[in-house]
């Protein structure tokens, strides 16, 4: 049975169909999951995709994290379901305290709108479970505040139990040792700036995010979460 995949939607979320277009490429189900929902039962992983979540008006992700759905999400979580948030739902995932460290303004507070290189540091995450540590992709960025900051404390703790999962390979944005994507402890919980379901498809420019969305799909098929 294939996997399914839910897409949890906020006002102002932008990038859900993308999402949902490309988990159903790959061979999952995906359906969208409002933020009123207070359950995310009978699912085998979750997306926080990108956006504008309630428009970012006190700063990215900070009122998303009330909202109902994120009791289910960290209920998920905890219980070992694969969790990914993908720029605004990085931030959103940051700002839940799922996972460590902010997102701040980009450096020279310019918007990024690009494609940049990314290599994979990790091999043993709900994102790149099986895909080669070193493997370099091409990912988009598309993001204001996606540079990651965290404390002197929590960058050692992250690099000593090896939770960088990504790294650019050419800094666009300040990122703090040019960190991209984090996990949690249990490594069942990801966020990342760039988009893979952007590119997720050789016909519209590039395959390399479907590595990483794939390596998903194998995760959520190896959970009883959602059960």
């Amino acid at each position: 049975m294939a996997p399914r995949v839910g897409v949890v939607l906020f006002p102002g979320t932008n990038c859900e169909h993308d999402a949902t277009l490309a988990v159903g490429q790959l061979g999952g189900r995906a359906d969208l999951v409002w933020h009123h929902e207070t359950s995310v039962a009978g699912f085998d992983a979750l997306i926080l995709p990108g956006g504008f979540a309630h428009g970012d008006y006190l700063r990215p992700g900070a009122i998303a994290r009330f909202s109902p759905v994120m009791g289910a999400v960290a209920e998920f979580a905890a219980a070992g379901g694969p969790v990914v948030g993908i720029c605004n739902g990085f931030q959103v995932l940051t700002e839940a305290g799922l996972l460590p460290g902010a997102l701040q303004k980009n450096r020279g507070l310019r918007f990024l709108c690009t494609t940049v290189p990314v290599r994979v540091e990790r091999d043993d995450t709900a994102l790149t479970t099986g895909v080669p540590v070193g493997t370099e992709l091409g990912l988009p960025i598309n993001h204001f505040e996606g540079n990651y900051t965290c404390d002197a404390r929590t960058l050692a703790l992250l690099r000593d139990e090896g939770r960088v999962v990504l790294r650019y390979a050419d800094n666009p944005n300040g990122s703090l040792d040019d960190i991209a994507g984090v996990c949690n402890e249990g490594r069942n919980v990801v966020g990342l700036m760039p988009h893979p379901e952007r590119a997720s498809d050789r016909l519209l420019g590039s395959d390399d995010g479907a590595v990483l969305l794939t390596a998903l799909l194998r995760s959520a098929g190896a959970t009883p979460a959602a059960a």
